[in-house]
This record gives C-alpha cells, sequence and structure tokens, in this order.
C-alpha cells in the first residue's frame, strides 16, 4: 500500500503510517501543490493524506487511479474535498475533529480579548515609541468579564467556546443553531435564539459553522448593521462565512467596534484595506497551531488512514453528502 502525503506532517503521524506497513511519499515542497502537481504525484497511490488548500474533486481522483482507497484530511473541516465524487468513486474521506477542539477555542478566545483590549494595536504603538506616558482616554476597549458572548453554530468548538466564557469570564451565552444543546443550556445557562436576537443582543460574536452553499456570507452588511456599535466579531471557521469587504466597510463606518480574523475570504489573500485598519486581528490560519494538537491531527490522519488500507471502517469517516 502506499500513501502520498501532500505537504509534511508532524513525525507522530509518519511514523504511525510506516508503523503498519504503509509506503509513505512527502512532497518535498514547503508550499501547496499546484493541482497539476498533486494530480502528477498521487498517480498509482491508496490514500491521499491531504491539507484543507488542496482542492480535491473527481478529476483529481481519477488522476490518482481506480485503487484509491481513503482522502485522510489532515483537517476538521473537508470543504476542499467534493464528497460527492468520492462517493460516485467508493473512495472513504475522513478527517481529524476533536483533537483540535481546545486549541481552536482557545484561539478564538485569545481573538476576542486581543480586540476587546485593543492589545495588537497597543503593542504596535508601544513598538512605535509613541507611548508618552499613561493618559485617561489611551486605547479605549470593551469588557469582558460578564458581557455577552453569541455563538454561531454550536458544535463542538462552539461548545468549548461558549464554557470558557460563562465559567472563566461570567459572560451570557447566546447561540443559534438548528437544534439546542440541552445539557449545555442546563450546564451554563445558554440560550438558544434566532439569528436576528443573537446579532442585536451580542457584545461578541463567534462565527463556529462549516463552511457551506448556504453559510458563505452569512456574515455581511444586514449582520454587521444589526450588530451593536460595541460589538466585536470572531472568525475561525472558514474565511468566505464572513464576507470581508462588508466586514471592512463596517470596521471603517464604526458600524461594529473591532474583529479578530483567523481564517480569510480568498486565503492567503486579504481584501485590500483590512491590514490598514487598526480595529482588526489578524492571524494567518493558525487556530490549531499548538505543537501538541498538531501533532494529534497527524496521529489521528495516519490512525484514519491506516484503518481504512486494512479495509476497517476509519474511526472518523465523513458521510457522503
Amino acid at each position: 500500500m502506499k500513501v502520498f502525503v501532500t505537504r509534511n506532517i508532524p513525525q507522530p503521524g509518519l511514523d504511525l503510517l510506516k508503523a503498519n506497513h504503509i509506503e509513505v511519499e512527502v512532497s518535498p515542497l514547503e508550499r501547496p501543490l499546484t493541482r497539476e502537481e498533486l494530480m502528477q504525484n498521487i498517480k498509482g497511490v491508496d490514500g491521499i493524506l491531504s491539507q484543507l488548500v488542496d482542492k480535491i474533486d473527481g478529476e483529481v481522483m481519477d488522476a490518482a487511479g481506480p485503487q484509491l482507497k481513503v482522502i485522510s484530511n489532515y483537517a476538521v473541516g473537508y470543504d476542499n474535498i467534493k464528497l460527492a465524487d468520492a462517493a460516485q468513486r467508493n473512495i472513504l474521506v475522513t478527517n481529524t475533529p476533536d483533537v483540535l477542539t481546545d486549541a481552536v477555542a482557545d484561539h478564538a478566545f485569545a481573538l476576542l480579548l486581543a480586540a476587546a483590549h485593543r492589545v495588537a494595536e497597543a503593542d504596535r504603538f508601544s513598538r512605535a515609541g509613541k507611548f508618552q506616558g499613561w493618559q485617561p482616554f489611551l486605547l479605549l476597549g470593551q469588557d469582558v468579564f460578564g458581557k455577552t458572548l453569541g455563538v454561531v453554530g454550536m458544535g463542538r468548538i462552539g461548545g468549548a467556546l461558549a464554557r470558557r466564557a460563562a465559567k472563566g469570564f461570567g459572560m451570557k451565552v447566546l447561540y443559534h443553531d438548528r437544534q439546542a444543546n440541552a445539557e449545555l443550556d442546563a450546564e451554563i445557562g445558554s440560550a438558544n435564539v434566532s439569528m436576528d436576537d443573537l446579532l442585536k443582543n451580542s457584545d461578541f460574536v463567534s462565527v463556529h459553522v462549516p463552511l457551506l452553499p448556504e453559510t458563505r456570507h452569512l456574515m455581511s452588511a444586514p449582520q454587521f448593521e444589526m450588530m451593536k456599535k460595541t460589538a466585536i466579531l470572531i472568525n475561525t471557521a472558514r474565511g468566505p462565512i464572513v464576507d470581508e469587504q462588508a466586514l471592512l466597510n463596517a470596521l471603517k463606518n464604526g458600524d461594529i467596534f473591532a474583529a479578530g480574523i483567523d481564517v480569510w475570504e480568498n486565503e492567503p489573500q486579504l481584501t485590500p484595506g483590512l491590514a490598514d485598519l487598526d480595529n482588526i486581528v489578524l492571524t494567518p490560519h493558525t487556530a490549531s497551531a499548538t505543537v501538541e494538537t498538531r501533532d494529534n491531527m497527524s496521529k489521528v490522519a495516519a490512525e484514519n488512514m491506516s484503518a481504512a488500507l486494512k479495509g476497517e471502517t476509519p474511526p472518523n469517516l465523513v458521510k457522503p453528502a
């Protein structure tokens, strides 16, 4: 059995694959493969261990050959893979949920705090030698403790963030999801409300939904206009869920106070003008970038791959669309 890894991953996952007597070839390039490079390198492989930047559709799958059994995505999301195309070819698709939940929730809260207290802006101000002494109105931000957090999508990560907010910062939690989470509601007093109510009543809005046709630009001009002028938007889900041009306008016009985003609409390009604003905190899709989390992601991706190649059901099988 042979597997192609589209970009180097932490060693624990590679070691696990080799321990299962799987031949492993890893791309030597320190950049994403072009579509042509990907199709050339996967010829004849039984499995592809992919990254979220690898766009894999039926044409790419066919380039590998009929022996391709599994695509193990090194990410919790899998919108880069055409599930219907995989199902037509009886190719299994897997992902790496759970292991990155806490890291991403931590990062979302870090962005929330940084945007509220203007940490990145204050850092730039200080490094530029602009600090001339304490001032009553210097870099005034927003309180976090006791405020209201609105969570759009109460899945694993949304729930982890909600618990941090309620238990650590005494925040009231509102959320919008297709179904209520009775266990969480009983635990922290959260409430499932309409999207409009969430936007109008939240001091912080954090996005945690998958990228689907119906969630693309879920946050755009009408939503920003509904939010409080003191509100802060956080996005650690997928970039296109937020209309970046509308976000730029909202931040420039004072429709919302600030934003913290880890995922960009057209990665790695950022909408022109956003980087010039002081009231946005930007991180380059690094919410899960901790040593422990990335090691565990590599292990989970390798476990999924190994199980599939043995003819077993992978532990994190993505159901066909």
